[in-house]
């Protein structure tokens, strides 16, 4: 996600390293560069005038602070105004009436279809009182029904459809009343798109809002449209005033800087963020989690979730314990990778690490895991247990045991050793931040930046 705006900023931070001073000259220089990279990266032109002076505002006759340097000070200044561009905060969804509607609207091949059923599944993860009912209401797009009610179905999701019923305003109010009658809590309707803004698709949209009071008119903007979806998205706040943003589709695309000025143009929230096709891929936007990704410094805030979502309490105190007395086996290895791995592809979670992901020697995806749990169910329980040591004759016994060359079990030996330091910290994030509270989790976050 933003390989080319984080290269080029991290390029730009480099250069100041070793200045004695932030001063007007290299300043300008900074922010001048700044300007250009968000430029290319698809932001917004007014959003970056307005973004590059309040840096350059703050930046001059900033008094450089003992042991920050002056590249980390301006740093801190481009992130901070990062995460207050994005909204500083995290949105989540209006959900408070007996029957919460939720509106979700946008163009056709903006992933509106998928973010409802992905909604579906937000809501039945953390909401998990609240009973959910999917209306198909995009009676426009051919098959769009049918991928609502197969979505539907693979999450157990119940989906209101109204066979030869042309009008989704009568579809819309039918599903409201069964939503009602039954005892749902939330109605997530699906609308109709068009390939383009026209009056006719405005005019359904206002129809359908006057008739049903949503909670929240959720705009899905597809990043991979550039500005055209900053446009559209100022068009359909106009028109149905929208409550927030689902950006899809933000990874590997060169234009995804577009989507994050929405906020910016509309002065409406960005509230969730597609991070992959599966339908447990959809998580609440954090600006600051936003920021520290697009200046390659990880995202501490969403490993911190996953952790807490994923790891057991009592577990992670035992892991602790084997930590702290140095009784890490690589049963206890082989254990948490597998704990881990239900967080996320290993290379996702790495990217989450800040300098985990160009450490040497440190390279786990899904297939290496498999290799993995093979060489380690080769070894003797000695062995695993590390009563015996890994001699060459043992490690070519066990490479042959699991079908792996040598040389790969000295990666794993040397992975072992380095995951241990990753596992000192990890494991226990859960506890941590359940002490700690999701508010003080940012400052618990801030601690991995060397200029806070």
């Amino acid at each position: 996600m933003f390989g080319a705006l984080t290269d080029k900023l991290q390029s730009l931070f480099s250069s100041l390293t070793g200045k004695k001073t932030l001063t007007e000259e290299n300043i300008s220089d900074a922010v001048r560069q700044v300007r250009l990279a968000l430029l290319d990266a698809d932001v917004n032109y007014s959003v970056v005038s307005d973004f590059v002076k309040r840096v350059k505002e703050k930046s001059i006759g900033d008094a450089v602070l003992k042991s920050v340097s002056p590249g980390d000070q301006f740093t801190k200044l481009v992130h901070d105004e990062l995460i207050e561009l994005m909204g500083s905060v995290e949105s989540p969804l209006d959900l408070q009436a007996r029957l919460s509607v939720v509106m979700v609207c946008g163009l056709q091949g903006s992933g509106k279809t998928t973010s409802c059923a992905k909604l579906a599944a937000y809501i039945g993860k953390t909401e998990k009182n609240k009973r959910v009912l999917l209306a198909a209401c995009d009676l426009q797009r051919p098959a769009a029904v049918e991928q609502l009610k197969k979505l539907g179905a693979d999450l157990a999701v119940p989906v209101f459809t109204l066979d030869g019923e042309a009008s989704p305003v009568k579809v819309a109010k039918k599903a409201y009343e069964k939503a009602e009658a039954e005892g749902f809590d939330v109605l997530i309707v699906d609308t109709a798109g068009r390939l383009h803004l026209d009056e006719e698709l405005m005019k359904e949209l206002e129809l359908l809002k006057s008739q049903l009071s949503p909670r929240e008119v959720l705009f899905v903007a597809n990043a991979t449209t550039g500005q055209d979806a900053v446009r559209t998205a100022a068009e359909f706040d106009k028109r149905v005033q929208i409550t927030g943003t689902i950006l899809t589709m933000l990874d590997g695309n060169a234009r995804a800087g577009a989507a994050i000025s929405i906020r910016e143009v509309t002065k409406k929230p960005l509230k969730f963020e597609g991070i992959g096709e599966k339908i447990g891929d959809l998580q609440i936007f954090n600006p600051r989690s936003m920021a520290d990704r697009i200046l390659g410094m990880g995202d501490i805030i969403n490993l911190v979730k996953k952790a807490q979502e994923n790891f057991d309490e009592a577990q992670s105190a035992e892991l602790e314990k084997k930590m702290l007395k140095a009784t890490f086996t690589y049963e206890d290895y082989l254990r948490q990778m597998g704990m881990v791995k239900k967080m996320g592809s290993f290379k996702s979670l790495l990217k989450m690490m800040p300098g985990f992901s160009s450490m040497e020697g440190f390279e786990f995806s899904d297939k290496e895991f498999t290799k993995l749990e093979a060489m380690i169910l080769s070894m003797t329980v000695a062995e695993r247990q590390e009563r015996e040591e890994l001699s060459f004759s043992r490690r070519k016994r066990i490479a042959g045991g699991s079908g792996v060359h040598v040389d790969e079990v000295n990666r794993m030996v040397k992975g072992f050793k380095r995951v241990k330091q990753l596992f000192k910290s990890m494991p226990n994030m859960k506890a941590q931040a359940s002490k700690m509270g999701l508010g003080d989790i940012k400052k618990q976050i801030e601690g991995f930046k060397k200029w806070r």
